[in-house]
């Protein structure tokens, strides 16, 4: 923000933003045209073509109690850091209760933002010596996905390597 001169707003309207945003795409990929009043991003026979079939799933990444809220109510998913899955899936999916929805329809992603670009991270990790055991250590604590960073060609080779031996 401080690069292009933009005021950062602060958490509720940024929160606001967010909301209206998810809306604002849900719409246009309906077909369109779509006219939506908006505090941020008004609409008025807008259209988006082609029309994604299906549309994608939003994923929100919330690292707090705030954020795992708002991906329960308006996300197809949400992620988070693995640090943070035991403390905020409870409340994700007591959002999802009070928002009427099923855990069943959304995904919960871990992702992890191991290592520096350029320097080799997952060497050693136990997603290279233990995939499938660590996989299912994820999916057990309640995760459907994880996301990992491969940074370096080394980090990739590990990968499809330990993904051969799974």
């Amino acid at each position: 923000h401080r690069a292009y001169g933009r005021p950062y707003p602060d958490v509720a309207e940024r929160v606001a933003r967010l909301e209206e945003a998810v809306a604002v795409l849900r719409a246009l990929w309906t077909g369109g045209p779509v006219t939506r009043p908006g505090a941020f991003y008004p609409l008025v026979d807008a259209d988006a073509l082609p029309v994604p079939a299906p549309p994608p799933p939003i994923v929100i990444g919330g690292q707090t109690r705030t954020g795992a809220r708002i991906a329960a109510r308006i996300a197809d998913g949400w992620t988070c850091r693995p640090e943070d899955l035991d403390r905020l899936l409870p409340v994700f999916t007591d959002a999802l209760a009070t928002a009427g929805r099923s855990r069943d329809d959304v995904r919960v992603v871990v992702g992890w933002e191991n290592g520096r670009s350029g320097e080799d991270a997952l060497a050693g990790s136990p997603w290279i010596d233990a995939p499938g055991e660590e996989a299912a250590r994820w999916r057990a604590a309640g995760a459907d996905g994880v996301v990992l960073l491969a940074r370096t060609e080394a980090d990739v080779a590990a990968l499809v390597d330990a993904a051969a031996r799974r």
